[in-house]
């Protein structure tokens, strides 16, 4: 089989010639996932390539009682997937091309249940989608719906025979990930990412909250940290663990 990335690794990402005719598929745990790899998306999307983003859970469990009124799962849902609809517009995502899969979840955790009723319509809404490729968060992470969605996916693949390969996103709670390929990225473009982050607001007053920093930051302090990993010139880069 032709690998979907061919050549030595690490792949630039900037200068690889990314075909019109690919579908790319955002499986994201939760809302936010798409935006921890905006800067690579944000040049797919500019090559005229159709992304599709599929959110498996709204992930109410991510947003402190004190910013919702009233504190109810239903409203915290709501409110992280307006959060996401808001960043997709600043971003330009059309409306339709992103899709809330409101996958079932476990209480009092809150993380998705892994039973076949949510694993068949994660994989119905992939086999619809028959993508080129897929970025998600990496396996190896401390969060239990990125491990589930990425096992999900490589057992997907394999039952329908797809030739799509996969870019896993190292973000803050990866915990072991190659640098099979980057998007490096300058200031400008830094700045322009910290705004697509805030537009998730309730993360970022929880990261501001328990942190002392804001979800921005937490997210470009990995990127910082990949670039200087890279020994890149560029101070900031996306990077992905390639799955072919």
């Amino acid at each position: 089989m032709t690998p979907r990335f061919p050549g030595p690794r690490p792949v630039r990402l900037d200068a690889f010639d990314w075909p019109r005719a690919w579908r790319v598929a955002v499986l994201a745990p939760h809302p936010d996932d798409f935006d921890a790899a905006g800067i690579l998306l944000r040049r797919i999307h500019g090559a005229g390539l159709d992304i599709r983003l599929l959110v498996a859970s709204s992930s109410a469990n991510g947003v402190e009682d004190g910013f919702c009124d009233p504190p109810t799962r239903e409203a915290k849902d709501s409110l992280r997937e307006d959060e996401q609809r808001s960043s997709c517009r600043f971003f330009g995502l059309p409306e339709d091309r992103l899709a809330f899969l409101r996958l079932e979840v476990d209480e009092p955790g809150g993380y998705i249940r892994d039973d076949e009723p949510n694993r068949r319509a994660f994989a119905a809404r992939i086999a619809a989608l028959a993508p080129d490729a897929v970025l998600l968060p990496h396996g190896s992470d401390t969060n239990p719906d990125h491990r589930l969605v990425h096992g999900w996916w490589k057992r997907l693949k394999a039952d329908l025979g797809l030739a799509a390969a996969a870019l896993l996103i190292r973000d803050p709670k990866t915990i072991d990930a190659r640098d099979d390929a980057f998007m490096p990225f300058g200031e400008a473009e830094a700045a322009w990412k910290a705004e697509l982050l805030r537009f998730h607001l309730s993360q970022h007053r929880r990261n501001l909250n328990t942190r002392g920093h804001g979800f921005d930051e937490r997210i470009l302090r990995v990127n910082r940290e990949s670039a200087k990993r890279l020994g890149l010139a560029e101070p900031y880069a996306e990077s992905f663990e390639i799955e072919e």
